[in-house]
Formats: structure tokens, C-alpha cells, sequence
């Protein structure tokens, strides 16, 4: 070799090995993409670019604020892949038979020698190599999904992606199985395949080495042969079926990645690939699922905009909740005072209703730290969305009677995004975390509730029809500056306001003063009585047979349940999805109605102390907060709810946090999976452990924990989100449940380490907040199943485009200083104002009824049976309905 070309090499050898490595991961709309993307990244410490499999993604322009959608055309995907040492063929739901399913993966296996790059293809992206070079796609006998196996591989292969790889076991997520003609051979015993036969390329596939299997014993007894790891025997192709990211793999399998990226390097060296490095590709990492840009990374970009985001340059509205202080009066909770008493002192029965109840906090939950109250809701400026909309209502109702003001924001056909327009009010209004000493849960800020169907619109707008027949709002958010919050653990009560700078205490005093003197106060300090009544549990409640058969609660209301037998058609078409590899895990849902005729609302005075001390006797028979009072004293639970707000009146007693985060950053979420009711033979954490940990519950729960963990990574980014407890049987007041702690640290706070993450202060100006990771997590993973987009796509045909509506979605809080708490709305019965059903005219009624409706379900796997869906379904359904059946 000449010196020159020889300096010319070392130089570029130099250069190759200076640059980062950069990895091309292909998202087949997988629920897992983020887990994986951090694991290469975290693992390899390669650079990941994303695009998905129709070679769609998101572009960044030079500035990397101002971004939209992209989509290439296969040349420029192909041309593309010069930019990059490796590329990564993720799981998806689907058949790698079908082409829309595998998408870009096709293009890869047939490149010729000049265009090929190294891959590694998991699960879908491994069978799709298999099929590609003569194997075949069969079903397994039974679907294998959220399932642990060991993993069966040689070690002592050197250059092989298992060399030096210890044992391990790992999380399988697949009902579809590569078939190499590991089977053909019936008359070859199953031992003496094992020993002679399982690592030589058959004569199917003569092109793919076996690396790695798995044995999954048949319904005859014999041992399924599924094949879990091959190479190509000449091309730079390697595929794995088991999930390496899953947090439920062992870490000795990581060691497999790392041989692999290896192995990749090592191809491109001796075949003298040079990797491109040019300014082509510009796709934005690990981005969040739906896009959505952080709220201050917004500000940022919208201020720049003579100084001010667009929204704000007209309106009455824009200088509503500016420039005020937080101010409070703490005062000692007598014992026995609970949300009822402050309720009913306050006067709060009656208009509109902002209360989140730790209802659970007298049986020692340790979740149930704070209830929270909102006050003067009528007069609170709110957001309402509905998903079918191109703009924002910002409503602000008018005082004593007067009209109110209303005033629509503008999407700009999609160039702004609704969580844009609330941020953007938050961050005008937030305050520094350290700006109060009070410990209060919630210090002023938004309360409301998110549909469902808002969650549908964040994976996919397409999902939600525009015609709706209705104008309910999907997004309701009131900024409450007036609250109450009661410390159960510390035994204090928060009366809060944020209120003008410079204004005056009077309201502070005159609301403290108007609690400690009313009537459940005064009696509570006097006795000290528990005022609240101890929660039972009615047991298990045959509800199908017995509202079906009588037709009635009682003289005045009417049900309608679920038909049995249909929803058992329904689960086993869940599971007909299931084993066609569509799905790996489907939350079926059913809802159902109670009509009754429309009750005499309480006047707003109802249960204050009046001016000579008696206290004003008005029934409360039928009334949605009686109704309430009764689901609380049965069911209490630590997100409890009880909301009258946008036209929706909610009745909730949920056990399941969806998503906390703290003005620190600090993200939790607590997927709850697997649920055994107490009883008399079930009254230990011990006894339900034994029935909860078991394959079809384990499994359950996993699928939905590493989806969640995918949708925190998607804001958190990598190296910050942990599972500190995984399928933990907890005890509630009525229920044992199975539940997994995912924690994630948001980015751009002060960095320090605290427990393996990184977390403390916020300090950068595109931090993302607890309002992004909140979007970026809808609609709840534990109420949708994995993968995600696909499940809600099926879920949505088998429950006939039955809207949700209020039940799937999530409810809670957002305060000034970026705090906040939403839980899950399951345990849940609501109506709508504008929803009526015709009179009872045999009865005698003129009068449309109200309707309210309660939804109820499971999660369905492939170990499902419909009986057993069926009556899980029924007995969650109990406890609202035995409500209804009591005060209706």
C-alpha cells in the first residue's frame, strides 16, 4: 500500500472510531419501543435514531425546536442506511406474513451485498427474518405472552452472539412461532433432536444457524420446540424472539447485545463499510409517543414570537390568575373530621364540585395521605377540549348570576397541541417549589378529568370519530386558586388561597372560621367521635343473575347489565386476536346503564350551620353525594372522587394511582394487575399472594408494567426510570391487590444521584413536566392492554365503538409548584347532563330520566377463560351497583 492511502485509512479509521456509533431502530408501533431504545443506548452507548415501519418519524429542523411529520420513500430509507453501523427491527403486534405489519423491515433482507448493513430483528423483526429466507409462520399451542422461560443456548461458540453467555431466563411476548422444520422429523425422538440436531440450519431454512431455544411442554406431553435465536449463515443478520428489554429478562441476556453489536462492528471492518456522515438524517430520539413538545421547550419557541405565545395577545382572559401569591391558614383536624363534614359545613353539595377523597386513610392506607377540596368551583376558569375540535374553550363562569365569559383558542389545524395551550397558562402562573414552607399535597392549580377517548386521540387522532352526537368536553381542567386540603397523616387541615399580590387575608379568615365553628367540627373536638363509618365488604354479589332478573334496584330505577353470554363471545374474540399475534394482552371493557327519574337538587345551604346554631334538616335521599357517601363507606380507597364539573357528574371510588409526579421531577406510576376480593378464606397478604402469584396474574401485570415503563421512558429518557417494586400484593380495604412501582426522573433538574436515578431541582429551559409525562402516558396502560395502539384498535370493534367516555380515563391534579396525582377511573358510576332516557309513563313519570352508567371489565391474556373474565367483570360491578341498589 502506498503511504498516502495508508495514512488516508489510518486517519479514517481514526475518525470511525471518534464518532459516536449511531443505531437505526424501526418501530413496528410497538408499546415496548422506548425500554428497548434505552437499553441499546444505555448498554452500547450508541446513538438510536427512531423511524417507524410505514417510515414515518418526526423531524427536527437546525434549530431543533420547529418540528413535524416526515415520511421517506423506500430509496431514501435504503440511501439512508450508509448513515448508520447497525439496524434494529423491533416487536410489533401482527403476522410478519402481512407486508403493513413488517413494513421497512422487508426492504433489509434482500439488499444487494453493496447495501447491507447489520441487523438484529426481536420478536416481529425476527420472524419476519425467518420468513424472509425459508421458514415458515405457525401458532403456538398456546400463546406464550408476558411468560419468563429459560432460555436454552450454546456458550462455547466463539464469534456467536452466546459466547461466554451465562444461563438465563427471559420474557416472551409471542403467540406466533419461526418454524425451521424443527417438527418435520416425527420419527426423530424429542433427546435425540435435542442433542444432534437443534444448532444444524435445517433443510427448510439451510440459510439460518440456529442459536438459541426454548421448550414449552404440548398437550400430549412431548416438549414444543420454539426456536428462539438465528444467524444467517452469510449475511450480517441475526434474530431474537424473546424481549431483552423486558424487566422481567434476567441482565446476563444483555450480554447477548453486546456480542451482537460486536459481531456488527466486526462485519462492517472486514468488508471495509464506511459509515456516511452527513447532515441527511435529523430524526429526534426517544421522543415522546404522541410528540409532545415540553412545556417550557414550547415557551421557549412561542416567545420568541414578540415575546409573548400567540394565544395570549388578545383575550379577557389572558391576565386571569397572574401575579398572585400563595397564601394558607393550617389548623388542627379534629379526630373523626373527613371530606363529609367539610362538605357539608361548606355547603359544597350542591353546583359544582372538585373533591379528590383518601376515603381510606381511616383503615391506614398508606396511600391515602390527602383528601383535596376545591372551593368556589362555580367561578373558576376552566379548559374544556373535545378531541373532534380544532380550538380550546376557556370558560369563565360570571359571579352572582351575571353571564360569564367564554373564549376559544385556536390549534391552528394541528400546529398547536391542546396540552401547548394548558402548559403555556401553567407555566405563566407556576411558582418555585421552594416558595412556601407548607407541606400541603396541592397548593392551588388545575383539578379536573381526561376521557379516554382524549387518550385515543394522543395514539392516533383517526381513532375517535368525529361525529359524536355530543358536546362533551374531553379535557375539563379547572384552575382552582381557593382549596381546602386535609393532611390525614399529619392530623391538619390547609385552607388555601392563591390570591392578587397585595390582596388581603379576609376570605382566608372567613372560610377557617366558618369550618372550625360548624357543626361536625364543634361536635368532632366536643366527643371526639369518628364521624366516619367503617367500610365493609359485601363479598362476592352473583350481580348478572340478580339484576337481570329482577329488571329493577327498586320501584324507581331501571338496569341494564351486560348479557352474559355476549360478553363471553366477546372475550373469546379478545383471544382469538390474541393467538393471531395482534395483540398480547386486550382490557376488555363493558358498560351499564341505570336510568331513574330526576331528584330535587339540594339547595347550596344544605348541612351549614345556620346563624342560631341548628343545622339545617334537608334528606339527601338520591342524591349524587348520598349516592357517593354510600360508595365511600362501602368501598373507601385512596383516589377517591367526587366531581361535578363540565356538564359530567362523577361517582368514584378508585384503587389505582395512574401517574404521581413532584415539582422535582420525580414521576411514579403503580399499575395494578391481579385483584383477589377479601374474605373469610382470604384475609392474609399471605393467602392472596398465593393465589395472585401465579402465571395468568404474573403475566398480567408485566405486560402492562413494561408498557408503562416504555411510556416514561419516552419523557424521561435513558438511564431514568426503575421498577423499585415489582408485583407486590397489597392490601386495601375491601380487595388484595397486585401492583408494580415504576418510578422515572423527568430531565433538566439539577442533577444528583438518589436512588439509581438522577433527580433534584429544576434547572433547564426545555425540562419536560409532569403535564408531559401525563399526555404522553394516555389512555392508562392497565385499562388498554400491549401493544398499545393496536389494542385500543381492537378493543374499540369488540365493544362496538362504545364510547368510554369518563371510565378508562383519569382524574386528579396539577398545583402551581408542577405537583400532581391522577389516578385511574375505575370503581366508577357517571352521567351527563345532557343524556336522558324517556319517562316511565306506566309509572306515572312526565319527566326524561337521568342515566348513569358504570363500566367494568378485565384484562383478557391467552390464559383467560370467558367464565372466569365474565365473572371478574360481574363482581367489580357489584360494589357500584349494590350502591345504586340501596339509595336509588
Amino acid at each position: 500500500m502506498a503511504m498516502g492511502s495508508r495514512v488516508e485509512s489510518e486517519a479514517a479509521a481514526s475518525a470511525s472510531a471518534a464518532r459516536p456509533r449511531r443505531i437505526l431502530f424501526i418501530d413496528a408501533y410497538d408499546s415496548f419501543t422506548n425500554n428497548i431504545v434505552s437499553l441499546l443506548r444505555t448498554i452500547l452507548g450508541a446513538e438510536v435514531f427512531v423511524i417507524r415501519i410505514d417510515l414515518s418519524t418526526l423531524e427536527k429542523t437546525a434549530d431543533g425546536d420547529e418540528s413535524g411529520p416526515v415520511r421517506w420513500t423506500e430509496a431514501e430509507f435504503v440511501n439512508n442506511l450508509a448513515q448508520f453501523d447497525a439496524v434494529v427491527c423491533g416487536p410489533g403486534p401482527g403476522s410478519p406474513l402481512n407486508p403493513d405489519d413488517v413494513g421497512a423491515f422487508r426492504l433489509l433482507w434482500h439488499l444487494p451485498p453493496h447495501l447491507q448493513v447489520p441487523v438484529l430483528g426481536i420478536c416481529l423483526g425476527f420472524q419476519s427474518l425467518v420468513a424472509a429466507h425459508g421458514g415458515a409462520i405457525r401458532r403456538l399451542q398456546r400463546g406464550l405472552h408476558g411468560m419468563v422461560r429459560e432460555i436454552e443456548h450454546r456458550d462455547d461458540v466463539p464469534g456467536d452472539i452466546f459466547h461466554r453467555v451465562p444461563d438465563f431466563k427471559a420474557t416472551l411476548y409471542h403467540s406466533l412461532c419461526a418454524d425451521i422444520g424443527q417438527d418435520d422429523d416425527p420419527d426423530m425422538l424429542y433427546e435425540e433432536w435435542r442433542r444432534l440436531a437443534r444448532w444444524a440450519p435445517t433443510a427448510k431454512a439451510p440459510e439460518l444457524q440456529p442459536l438459541a431455544w426454548a421448550t414449552e411442554t404440548r398437550e400430549d406431553g412431548r416438549g414444543e420446540r420454539i426456536l428462539m435465536g438465528v444467524r444467517h449463515v452469510s449475511k450480517p443478520f441475526w434474530g431474537l424472539q424473546y424481549h431483552l428489554e423486558s424487566v422481567c429478562t434476567e441482565p446476563a441476556a444483555h450480554a447477548v447485545l453486546e456480542n451482537w453489536f460486536r459481531s456488527a462492528l466486526r462485519w462492517n471492518e472486514a468488508r471495509g463499510r464506511r459509515i456516511r456522515d452527513d447532515s441527511l438524517l435529523q430524526i429526534q430520539t426517544l421522543s415522546p409517543p404522541n410528540h409532545l413538545e415540553s412545556v417550557a421547550a414550547h415557551k421557549r419557541r412561542a416567545v420568541r414570537r414578540d415575546g409573548e405565545a400567540e394565544w395570549w395577545k388578545s383575550g379577557a382572559l389572558r391576565d386571569v390568575g397572574r401575579d398572585c401569591e400563595y397564601t394558607y391558614r393550617t389548623i388542627p383536624l379534629p379526630h373523626g373530621v373527613g371530606v363529609p363534614e367539610v362538605v357539608e359545613a361548606l355547603g359544597l353539595t350542591a353546583g359544582e364540585s372538585i373533591i379528590l377523597d383518601s376515603s381510606s386513610s381511616k383503615n391506614g392506607d398508606p396511600l391515602a395521605l390527602s383528601s383535596i377540596v376545591a372551593l368556589e368551583v362555580e367561578t373558576a376558569l376552566r379548559f374544556e377540549f373535545h378531541v373532534s375540535d380544532n380550538f380550546v374553550t376557556v370558560r369563565l363562569p360570571g359571579l352572582d348570576g351575571s353571564l360569564g365569559r367564554v373564549e376559544t383558542v385556536s390549534l391552528d389545524d394541528g400546529a398547536t397541541n391542546v396540552w401547548e395551550i394548558i402548559s403555556d397558562f401553567w407555566e405563566a402562573r407556576s411558582h418555585p417549589r421552594n416558595s412556601t414552607d407548607t407541606n400541603s399535597a396541592f397548593k392551588g392549580g388545575f383539578m379536573g378529568f381526561i376521557t379516554y377517548e382524549m387518550g385515543l386521540q394522543g395514539l392516533d387522532k383517526k381513532m375517535v370519530s368525529g361525529d359524536r352526537g355530543h358536546r362533551r368536553p374531553d379535557v375539563c381542567l379547572a384552575w382552582v386558586s381557593k382549596s381546602l386540603v386535609l393532611d390525614h397523616k399529619a392530623g391538619v387541615a390547609h385552607v388555601q388561597h392563591l390570591r392578587p399580590r397585595g390582596s388581603d387575608d379576609e376570605w382566608l379568615m372567613s372560610v377557617t372560621d366558618k369550618i372550625q365553628t360548624s357543626h361536625g367540627w364543634l361536635r368532632s373536638e366536643r366527643n371526639g367521635v369518628n364521624g366516619h363509618v367503617n367500610g365493609h365488604t359485601n363479598g362476592h354479589v352473583n350481580v348478572h343473575k340478580s339484576l337481570v332478573q329482577n329488571g329493577h334496584l327498586n320501584h324507581r330505577a331501571k338496569i341494564r347489565t351486560p348479557c352474559p353470554t355476549a360478553y363471553e363471545e366477546q372475550v373469546q374474540a379478545c383471544q382469538d386476536f390474541i393467538a393471531a399475534g395482534e395483540s398480547y394482552e386486550l382490557c376488555l371493557t363493558s358498560q351499564t346503564t341505570m336510568t331513574r327519574p330526576r331528584g330535587p337538587r339540594p339547595s347550596i345551604t344544605n348541612g351549614v350551620q345556620q346563624a342560631n346554631g341548628a343545622k339545617q334538616q334537608t334528606s339527601y335521599d338520591s342524591t349524587p353525594w348520598s349516592i357517593y357517601q354510600t360508595l365511600r363507606k362501602r368501598q373507601p380507597a385512596p383516589f377517591g372522587s367526587f366531581i361535578r364539573l363540565g356538564g359530567a357528574t362523577m361517582l368514584s371510588s378508585s384503587p389505582e394511582r395512574f401517574l404521581s409526579h413532584s415539582s422535582t421531577g420525580l414521576c411514579s406510576m403503580r399499575p395494578m394487575k391481579g385483584t383477589v376480593r377479601k374474605s373469610v378464606a382470604v384475609s392474609t397478604v399471605a393467602q392472596a399472594e398465593k393465589i395472585l402469584h401465579i402465571p395468568k396474574e404474573e403475566a398480567e401485570n408485566l405486560m402492562i408494567v413494561d408498557l408503562v415503563r416504555h411510556d416514561l421512558h419516552g419523557v424521561c429518557g435513558v438511564g431514568n426510570v426503575i421498577v423499585p417494586d415489582l408485583m407486590k400484593v397489597e392490601e386495601y380495604a375491601t380487595v388484595f391487590q397486585m401492583i408494580t412501582v415504576v418510578n422515572g426522573q423527568l430531565p433538566g433538574y439539577q442533577q444528583d444521584k438518589i436512588d439509581g436515578m438522577r433527580r433534584g431541582d429544576y434547572d433547564s429551559p426545555s425540562a419536560y413536566t409532569g403535564l408531559d409525562a401525563l399526555a404522553a402516558a394516555l389512555p392508562p396502560g392497565s385499562m388498554t392492554g400491549a401493544p398499545k395502539k393496536r389494542s385500543c384498535e381492537i378493543l374499540q370493534v369488540i365493544e362496538g365503538q362504545q364510547e368510554r367516555s369518563l371510565y378508562s380515563g383519569v382524574v386528579g391534579y396539577m398545583d402551581v409548584t408542577g405537583a400532581g396525582d391522577w389516578s385511574v377511573t375505575i370503581r366508577t358510576m357517571f352521567r351527563w347532563d345532557d343524556e336522558e332516557a324517556p319517562p316511565d309513563e306506566a309509572a306515572g313519570e312526565t319527566e326524561p330520566r337521568e342515566v348513569w352508567r358504570i363500566g367494568a371489565g378485565g384484562a383478557v391474556t391467552i390464559l383467560s377463560t370467558p367464565e372466569g373474565e365474565r365473572d371478574e367483570m360481574f363482581t367489580k360491578l357489584a360494589g357500584p351497583m349494590g350502591v345504586f341498589r340501596d339509595t336509588a
